[in-house]
């Protein structure tokens, strides 16, 4: 066991967003864990014409100013989403707005893309950009400002700035702390937001979508449609969902916001496997949502995800729990009869 596993019951007697800037600034300055092993390279991933050493990656929500790039792949993630960033700083939701559901291994957040700013992003990635400086790809999540009038000039802008030093873009639709934001997952605006920042970015890279797990099947099939657009690498399935199970135990189950974690699992693998069938498997997609070993990690791979992402299980596993998925993934591999994880993307619809 690490020293930030033993801190970990120190930080969960700070509020939930204390801890978490806490976690930021320590890791910002060098006071982070060094956790990272050889990886098992029959883990890794090529996709979108990048080299993941690793599939399992740092969703966005826990870097938002690209503060802590360098530190997070020093816990063993094989790629990094800084952001959500937005053209201009913003505070974000009034505090209260991040909850910890304990007893269901879950978390409520409502923080309303607080960060600094695309210039300021900017800045932070600049300085990981260098030969041998970055073990693995970093992506840029971007979204709108809250009070701006013109969400594609507003996504637009984030891709002129971050493109020079991202490894590759995610537009950011499916938040549900900023009005109006899921309604850009129609076909007609994710269009519209495609065009603006293929056009902004100043040099050719991948460009993916983050969904909500909450759509109609309808809307699903919709997403896929697009998603076979030329302007898109791929979809990240799947962002917060709205929705409170009946299973849910803890205080703060009530609180207004995304519900991530254990909960979240189920519906977010549900939605993953139908985007997977709808396209067909010829769309990348990334699996998002309640991972919080390597059985999860591995189910969302099976159900269509060539890579996973995880933030909310380091909440109350700490960071020793990357390693653990890595450690845990090519005895599930050698069970199925797999030499590579590419072989078992996708395998549940094979069966």
């Amino acid at each position: 066991m690490s020293l930030a596993d033993l801190a970990l019951p120190m930080l969960r007697r700070l509020d939930a967003e204390t801890a978490h800037r806490l976690t930021v600034w320590s890791m910002k300055h060098g006071f982070g864990p060094k956790l990272a092993a050889a990886v098992n390279p029959r883990l890794a991933m090529q996709l979108f014409n990048l080299n993941f050493p690793s599939p399992i990656g740092l969703a966005a929500g826990f870097d938002k100013n690209a503060e802590a790039i360098l530190p997070s792949f020093d816990v063993g993630f094989g790629f990094i989403e800084i952001g959500t960033v937005t053209p201009r700083p913003q505070s974000g939701n009034p505090r209260p707005r991040l909850f910890r559901l304990v007893e269901d291994r879950a978390v409520i957040n409502r923080m309303g893309f607080n960060n600094d700013g695309m210039e300021a992003a900017a800045h932070q990635l600049a300085l990981t950009v260098g030969d041998g400086q970055r073990p693995g790809p970093v992506g840029a999540n971007i979204g709108k400002n809250k009070d701006s009038e013109d969400a594609a000039a507003d996504y637009a802008a984030c891709a002129a700035h971050l493109s020079p030093f991202a490894d590759y873009l995610t537009i950011n639709v499916s938040s549900p702390n900023t009005p109006g934001l899921r309604a850009l997952q129609s076909p007609e605006h994710l269009r519209e937001l495609l065009a603006a920042v293929v056009e902004a970015a100043n040099r050719p890279l991948p460009v993916l979508i983050k969904i909500a797990p909450d759509l109609t099947d309808a809307d699903l099939q919709a997403i896929a449609t697009v998603a076979r657009d030329p302007g898109v690498s791929g979809l990240i399935v799947s962002n917060t969902t709205i929705a409170r199970p009946d299973s849910l135990r803890s205080d703060n189950k009530g609180q207004t916001g995304g519900l991530s974690g254990a909960p979240l699992f189920e519906p977010s693998t549900q939605t993953l496997r139908r985007v997977y069938e709808l396209c067909e498997g010829a769309v990348p997609l990334i699996g998002v949502g309640g991972v919080s070993d390597a059985e999860s990690a591995y189910a969302k791979i099976r159900a269509g995800a060539s890579l996973v992402q995880l933030y909310t299980a380091l909440v109350f596993q700490g960071p020793g729990l990357v390693q653990r998925i890595l450690d845990g993934l090519p005895a599930l591999l050698d069970a199925d009869g797999f030499n590579h994880l590419s072989e078992a993307v996708g395998a549940d619809h094979r069966n």
